[in-house]
């Protein structure tokens, strides 16, 4: 799976949104700061156009000199580097005249061009000494007397033009920034009241996955009223199907135990009937092997009858079980059944503890682990749950006698079916496998261990275990 199929839709979405908006608001701002440097060149070539006419107003010749017949309009001509200078120069760009304020401007510095015929004019941008830039205009005129056009300057630096660039920039992604906070917030707002049906789809799965409900609501949005219709469809189908399925192999195996148990009550019959003492040592041996097949047939009808109930435990479709009450109900059970052997069986397993599972699956766990500690043991019975990791999400459960325990060597030996280690109580020798196989079916785990009562401890790694506590007992 790739790295952005683990995203959420709504992590996607956003991602996708921030980027669209990055780039839209990106190039608006690009746009809106060219528009504006152009719109303040065209107005300062404006405003130095407007100069030089002022220039030529107050300028007149007298034997082919010029000079300011009268005081310039514009104040910042008459201050000394003011920003503002305006220069008079022939065809061959030798000054003929200057401001006041362009007494101490290194002319020879700047390359103001010189071809210019009568009544052009020019505006360009011009880098000056000590990283300074101009904005110039010149104006072609023709003088009298004069047979070159005279040319007439007026420069201007860029600092105060650059000052307003800055301020305008800071403005404008200052806004654009918060315009983009401000759309972001409310398309994550959208998105999370748009996404919230299938937020709430994902709960309601949740919650029959974990046995909290049986199927989906209706209250969907129209366009995903069809996939929680056909969820709810599958969802019903499926538990026909496996009620179907362990109904037909509950009756096979039903069907099959009772003509089994007739030829068993006729093998009995036989070996204690009058002719019994003068049967041959052939059909004896003919009795021990039919008794020996029979015996076999039971474990098979039994095995088959167990994966029936069982059904396929793979499905999400599960019931949580309390656990401290499926060990209460065995564990009466048993006492009663153990009653002459006075047995005790103590009980620590939470009452918080949930299987998400079927209850006879449980019940088939608890059942056979508890009988063979209690036939097995000298009558002291531990059953005890502890949760694994920390997201409870596992438990183990631990069931203790004090019987003779079980060697090291053969722990594996006793999880196969048909294995007995002791052949004097009664039994087939497939409980244990029987419980391996559901725990297995579960993706649970099954060891045997030395137990502190000083017999065998069965240990069972449950998966599908849901831990609650008070506060969603009390929201319940």
């Amino acid at each position: 799976m790739s790295r952005l199929g683990s995203y959420s839709l709504q992590s996607r979405l956003l991602v996708s949104v921030s980027i669209l908006l990055t780039v839209f608001l990106g190039l608006t701002g690009v746009v809106l700061d060219r528009a504006f440097r152009a719109s303040a060149e065209a107005g300062i070539a404006e405003q130095l156009q407007v100069q030089i006419y002022v220039l030529l107003a107050a300028v007149d010749q007298s034997d082919g000199d010029f000079y300011f017949i009268e005081d310039l309009r514009e104040p910042r001509f008459s201050q000394l580097n003011s920003g503002l200078y305006g220069l008079i120069r022939d065809a061959d760009g030798q000054v003929l005249l200057r401001t006041p304020s362009a007494l101490e401007l290194a002319v020879n510095e700047l390359a103001l061009g010189r071809e210019l015929s009568r009544g052009d004019t020019q505006f360009r941008r011009l880098a000056g000494a000590s990283e300074l830039e101009f904005f110039v205009s010149s104006y072609a005129v023709t003088w009298e007397n004069r047979p070159a056009p005279v040319i007439f300057t007026v420069l201007e630096d860029t600092a105060t033009y650059q000052l307003e660039v800055n301020q305008f920039r800071r403005s404008l992604w200052s806004w654009l920034g918060g315009l983009a906070a401000l759309l972001l917030l409310l398309q994550l707002a959208l998105l999370r009241w748009g996404l919230a049906p299938l937020r709430r789809l994902a709960r309601d799965l949740v919650s029959i996955e974990r046995g909290d409900s049986e199927t989906l609501g209706e209250d969907y949005p129209r366009e995903l009223n069809a996939v929680t219709t056909n969820l709810n469809l599958l969802i019903q189908s499926e538990r026909k199907q496996q009620q179907r399925y362990r109904t037909t192999l509950g009756d096979l195996a039903h069907s099959l135990k009772t003509p089994l148990a007739v030829i068993q009550g006729e093998m009995a019959g036989l070996r204690s009937g009058p002719d019994h003492a003068g049967a041959t040592a052939s059909d004896t041996v003919r009795a021990d092997v039919i008794q020996e097949q029979l015996d076999a047939m039971n474990q098979i009808v039994g095995y088959q009858l167990q994966r029936a109930v069982r059904g396929d435990n793979t499905s999400t479709l599960a019931r949580q079980v309390n656990l401290a009450e499926a060990t209460a109900r065995v564990a009466r059970a048993l006492e009663k059944v153990y009653a002459d052997k006075s047995v005790k069986i103590t009980q620590q397993v939470d009452e918080q503890t949930f299987f998400l599972g079927d209850e006879r699956d449980l019940m088939e766990v608890l059942g056979n682990l508890m009988d063979n500690a209690c036939k097995y043991g000298r009558g002291r019975v531990l059953v005890s749950s502890s949760s694994v990791g920390t997201d409870s999400g596992a438990a183990q459960l631990r069931v203790e006698d004090d019987g003779s325990g079980i060697l090291p060597e053969a722990n594996e030996l006793v999880l196969q079916r048909g294995v007995r280690l002791d052949t004097l109580p009664q039994g087939q020798g497939i409980g244990l496998a029987v419980v391996a196989d559901i725990v297995h079916s579960y993706g649970g785990q099954i060891q045997i261990e030395r137990s502190s009562l000083g017999g065998a401890a069965v240990i069972v790694t449950l998966n599908n275990i849901r831990v609650s506590n008070l506060r969603e007992s009390t929201a319940r």
